[in-house]
């Protein structure tokens, strides 16, 4: 049997403020305090890990046992069936511009630029299949962790469309629909999106709903 969370304090392994935001609203109605690791001072820890899921535990297990208490993190990113899962856990890597210009900040359009480039090496009639993935980790003090994943399947497209999302939400079509994710509402993005998979998961897990 899975350890459940209970009620009480929960340490977000985050340092934005934005995420914090977001995570809280979501576990408030299970009686979760969230705190983030930023405003504990805690380091961020490098992320080493080869797949979603080690990353997300390398995070969770860093703040919780600096801080003592429960903690949860996420990992995320794109997977494009026709670069055999790239760009994966490198996902906001490929923003990153000092990778390419010398310059601190991350460039999305140039991240979005560079899988449709290697979609073109692959050939005109490559597959455009693609997946966003999200991994929930929740770490305990003593060592014990829970794992729930989520995904979000559909299909690349190109030239970008949308200004309503982020990162690859542009170029990115859900499977079932016609609008990229940075087209469709943010509310109804929210609900089909690979985090909302996950959360859905780790809530029927750890509060029974």
């Amino acid at each position: 049997m899975t350890r459940t969370l209970g009620s009480g304090s929960l340490v977000i392994a985050t340092h934005n403020a934005g995420k914090l935001k977001e995570i809280s609203a979501l576990l408030d109605p299970y009686g979760m305090k969230c705190i983030s690791a930023g405003s504990l001072g805690l380091p961020e820890p490098p992320e080493t890990g080869k797949t979603f899921a080690e990353n997300a535990l390398i995070k969770a297990r860093a703040s919780a046992e600096a801080s003592g208490l429960a903690a949860l993190a996420d990992d995320s990113g794109l997977s494009v069936d026709a670069l055999d899962g790239r760009p994966g856990v490198y996902t906001a890597d490929w923003a990153e511009k000092q990778w390419f210009e010398g310059e601190p900040g991350r460039d999305w359009y140039m991240a979005m630029g560079k899988v449709e480039g290697l979609l073109q090496q692959v050939g005109p009639d490559a597959a455009r299949g693609a997946a966003f993935h999200c991994v929930l980790a929740i770490a305990w003090p003593d060592g014990e962790h829970a794992i729930y994943k989520g995904s979000c399947p559909g299909t690349l497209t190109w030239p970008p469309r949308g200004k309503l999302g982020f990162g690859y939400d542009p170029v990115f079509v859900p499977q079932g629909d016609q609008q990229t994710f940075a087209e469709i509402n943010p509310a109804k993005k929210h609900a089909i999106s690979h985090r909302a998979d996950a959360f859905a998961k780790l809530v029927a897990d750890q509060f029974g709903g």
